[in-house]
């Protein structure tokens, strides 16, 4: 399991939200290549990126920075954030972004994102964006019809890589990772598993460490690590290499 540091656009600024919530943002760095670069410099082995006017339906604000970022870093990076077409994923895989996570176009156009994945095997994940065990979408701002378990049935015989599970309720707020719902959803799912929301310091890094298993594949750290509550090489020292 790896340490994947976050980076949220908007207005071209890095910044964090509680609970996902579009008003609630506050900007940790204005220059996010910059931000980018020192992740890699700490080691980092991926960089979580996320468009979020694309989630909020204010496209195009952040590609420039986008692409900047993609030419300033070498390692791997995950994009998730208002990817609602195929076409705006492939726009993503031509500009060298590695993986693509995808929430709402996920659930509302089944059949198109498994085509999609058919055409860039493994470079996929299926946003599993959780509120009171429903699958939100559109920013989450809106409830589907979905539960993780629905979306587990439909995805896990594609070619999609895995899953970001993330627990809507702790995102942004510093409470501790749900490691329960990290378990029961390990438990339902043989793909890959990236989880995030809520970690809060190196206990939870601890609890992950008590968890992991291959199948288990990252953790997103976005506050926690602005605020100063985790230290990305101690992080990735504790959980080792078995990714």
């Amino acid at each position: 399991m790896k340490t994947y540091p976050a980076i949220d656009l908007k207005d071209n600024k890095c910044v964090r939200l509680t609970k996902g919530k579009d008003d609630t943002s506050q900007v940790f760095n204005t220059d996010p290549i910059d931000q980018a670069q020192y992740f890699e410099d700490q080691g980092c082995a991926r960089l979580h990126l996320v468009d979020l006017d694309s989630a909020f339906g204010r496209s195009d604000i952040n590609n420039k920075t986008i692409s900047k970022i993609r030419d300033a870093i070498s390692i791997p990076i995950q994009l998730g954030g208002g990817i609602r077409n195929s076409k705006t994923a492939e726009k993503y895989f031509e500009l060298g972004i590695n993986y693509l996570i995808i929430g709402s176009y996920a659930v509302k156009n089944t059949e198109k994102v498994i085509k999609l994945s058919k055409s860039f095997e493994d470079k996929i994940y299926v946003a599993i964006d959780v509120l009171d065990e429903t699958i939100m979408t559109n920013g989450w701002q809106q409830k589907s019809i979905f539960t993780p378990t629905k979306l587990f049935q439909l995805y896990d015989k594609t070619k999609i890589r895995g899953y970001v599970l993330t627990d809507i309720e702790n995102d942004g707020m510093l409470s501790g990772l749900n490691l329960n719902m990290i378990s029961l959803n390990l438990s339902l799912t043989k793909k890959k598993l990236i989880v995030g929301g809520g970690l809060k310091d190196m206990q939870d890094i601890k609890g992950l460490k008590k968890i992991q298993t291959p199948q288990l594949e990252g953790v997103i750290i976005g506050k926690a690590f602005y605020v100063g509550g985790v230290d990305l090489k101690k992080a990735d020292k504790l959980l080792g290499t078995n990714a």
